[in-house]
């Protein structure tokens, strides 16, 4: 049988390159304190804040959870004060990333190297900020990490957030691809369902954060990318798509 024409590699960032949520939790953490909150967000409580996607749209969440009068401040002040917050979390990740906090998981450098070698477009579909990004390829690959990828979908181009699959739909438009030719990489239940909505083929490497989620419908789901390589991937690809008889 042929090898499957697997064309591109899709991945999800955080959770997924790099082991981030600790950096982004205590970043949080970090800006609540510059803020003179008394919020603490511990691993259990940040754990179930992960469920819903992007930092802001978190902080709004447990805002209207910590503060039953939220109604009664100004729209426009608790915009503010969130995107106050944010950026100082902001900040303080990207500093925590500078200083050498958080580093690609295992194997990701590698396949990626594999996937260029042959000539695989590779793309990022995230529901993080381009500054986040931007400061972990940056610090894990150099300044010019953003000729490697052909397409990057954040936060700033997909404001649905995942489980919509508007990131992945984004990302397959900017590579010209059908999804079949295509295979998604992510750690979360949400980023599966946004990526399998948008019909790829998702490969999942769970992290402390989210290995308890359901990862139904995954193509697989492996502990990190370490013994991965791109003949497994066309393989693990082709036997999904085989006609079920």
């Amino acid at each position: 049988m042929a090898s499957v024409a697997l064309k591109a590699l899709i991945f999800d960032v955080d959770g997924t390159l790099a082991d981030t949520e600790r950096a982004h939790m205590e970043a949080f953490n970090h800006a609540f304190t510059e803020m003179g909150m008394d919020w603490v967000w511990d691993e259990a409580l940040y754990t179930d804040l992960l469920n819903i996607s992007g930092g802001k749209e978190r902080i709004l969440h447990y805002w209207k959870q910590a503060n039953s009068d939220v109604k009664a401040l100004d729209p426009q002040a608790l915009t503010d004060r969130i995107e106050r917050i944010h950026a100082l979390k902001t900040a303080a990740y990207e500093n925590a990333v500078n200083t050498g906090a958080v580093s690609l998981r295992p194997g990701v450098l590698k396949l990626m190297d594999e996937a260029l070698a042959a000539g695989l477009q590779m793309a990022i579909a995230t529901t993080t900020s381009p500054v986040n990004i931007a400061a972990l390829m940056r610090h894990a690959i150099g300044s010019d990490w953003r000729m490697n990828f052909s397409a990057i979908g954040d936060a700033s181009t997909a404001p649905l957030k995942k489980p919509h699959p508007q990131v992945y739909l984004q990302m397959l438009e900017a590579l010209q691809l059908p999804p079949g030719q295509c295979l998604a990489f992510e750690d979360s239940n949400n980023g599966l369902r946004a990526a399998t909505a948008a019909g790829l083929a998702t490969l999942v490497t769970p992290n402390s954060f989210t290995a308890h989620h359901d990862f139904t419908g995954a193509l697989k789901v492996v502990p990190d990318l370490s013994q991965v390589n791109l003949q497994q991937l066309r393989q693990w690809l082709a036997a999904s798509q085989r006609p079920r008889g």
